[in-house]
């Protein structure tokens, strides 16, 4: 299996980015922080609320990314759990599905945090490289990022890895744009990474479904 994740939800991610994927009848899985929404600074524009709304309708995984986007490695069991109720409550106004999955903001993990948000969720995402394979630790999953001068030869690479262990790899981004941030990548990149998993016969699927079908698998 093989998962399409953008963190932060910039507005490219949301159009841009949901456009790669549903082109070929795909959805991905959008990591938000509810406190970034309809956003701007000095490096994005972030997803409006009306585009958050859409992309739940037709079918994107909206994930928890805590509302105020909070390092959750230097933040309380107390502070983690406020922070997700906060964002689940400003999905929930949006009229979105509570969050299945959840994705740890600059992958800041903590033993603490794992604990905190383990029985909330299905899957915590980090940002370490690396496959999911049977009896993984869904509780810090690793997650391949898309972005910077190898970061497309880097996923290719792991989704190589994937292949041979018929493995799940969850890979990551910003946004989504001919000139990228630092932090995201192009569409002709995303592309081709789409491409080459169909190439390989992996299934694409949304973070939650695939934490839905390793859930057997768990040691």
């Amino acid at each position: 299996m093989i998962s399409f994740t953008f963190d932060d939800a910039p507005m490219s991610a949301a159009t841009t980015g949901a456009d790669v994927l549903e082109a070929r009848g795909f959805r991905g899985t959008f990591y938000l922080s509810g406190g970034l929404v309809a956003r701007e600074d000095d490096r994005h524009r972030y997803v409006s609320a009306e585009q958050v709304v859409r992309l739940a309708r037709v079918g994107h995984e909206i994930g928890c990314h805590t509302y105020s986007h909070r390092a959750c490695g230097r933040a309380s069991p107390r502070e983690v759990r406020a922070e997700v109720e906060r964002n689940g409550a400003a999905l929930a106004r949006l009229g979105v599905p509570a969050p299945a999955t959840f994705a740890f903001p600059f992958g800041d993990v903590s033993t603490s945090a794992k604990r905190a948000l383990g029985g909330e969720f299905s899957l915590l995402r980090a940002v370490h490289h690396g496959i999911i394979e049977a009896g993984g630790d869904l509780n810090q999953a690793p997650a391949v990022p898309v972005y910077g001068a190898s970061g497309e030869t880097a996923a290719r690479r792991w989704l190589e890895v994937a292949k041979a262990r018929r493995a799940w790899l969850i890979v990551f981004t910003h946004d989504v744009a001919p000139l990228p941030s630092a932090f995201g990548c192009t569409p002709g990149a995303l592309e081709r990474l789409l491409v080459a998993a169909l190439e390989s016969d992996f299934d694409v699927v949304t973070v939650a479904e695939g934490a839905r079908r390793m859930r057997p698998l768990r040691a």
